[in-house]
């Protein structure tokens, strides 16, 4: 390979696992039918005047496989993190029991299951796009470097080969995330 040109390849594959964690993030966040306190990650209160996560007004516990609590701090924004939980779409009911919000997490019928699995399907589709922008940016460093003459026509295939393997790698791992999660949400 020239000495001209140097890829770097570290930043494509952390840049790769920075989307392979944003999925997992997006995948924790999807109710499977059993309590968890990452659920609750996407739900934002309006406490003292601005947008802060639940976690931050309460301390959020899974005292059993099917229900989740949360124990606010103050007072005053119990009705307010209630509120969140209601408007957040999780398709949860909460239950009040002075500052503690109780959260039974009910079975998932069929037609949800699959509903969710069609979710995780988009989620883990998204982070193949991320994945696939992060590799032609690659590819065009690469071309260009070609074309300015700071590789030869070889080096260009040996690049592109190992850029097109690390991609494929990535996408392997975000099928299998992908079939853990669906397996995951349809087991009853």
């Amino acid at each position: 390979m020239s000495d001209d040109f140097m890829l770097d390849t570290d930043d494509l594959e952390r840049r790769m696992q920075g989307a392979i964690t944003s999925l997992r993030t997006e995948f924790a966040s999807l109710r499977t039918g059993r309590a968890s306190a990452s659920m609750l990650e996407p739900v934002m209160v309006d406490a003292y005047g601005s947008m802060t996560p639940i976690n931050q007004v309460g301390t959020v516990n899974v005292p059993e496989p099917r229900m989740v609590t949360i124990n606010v701090w103050d007072k005053a924004l119990v009705g307010k993190v209630e509120k969140a939980i209601r408007e957040s779409g999780l398709g949860i009911n909460p239950q009040l029991n002075g500052t503690i919000i109780m959260l039974p997490i009910p079975e998932l019928n069929e037609e949800r299951r699959t509903q969710l699995t069609k979710v995780a399907g988009g989620y883990a589709e998204n982070a193949r796009v991320s994945i696939r922008n992060i590799r032609r940016d690659g590819m065009d460093q690469i071309k260009k470097a070609q074309k300015d003459g700071a590789m030869s026509e070889d080096d260009q295939k040996i690049w592109e080969d190992e850029v097109q393997e690390l991609t494929n790698n990535q996408i392997k791992g975000i099928d299998a995330l992908l079939e853990t999660k669906q397996a995951e949400i349809m087991q009853v």
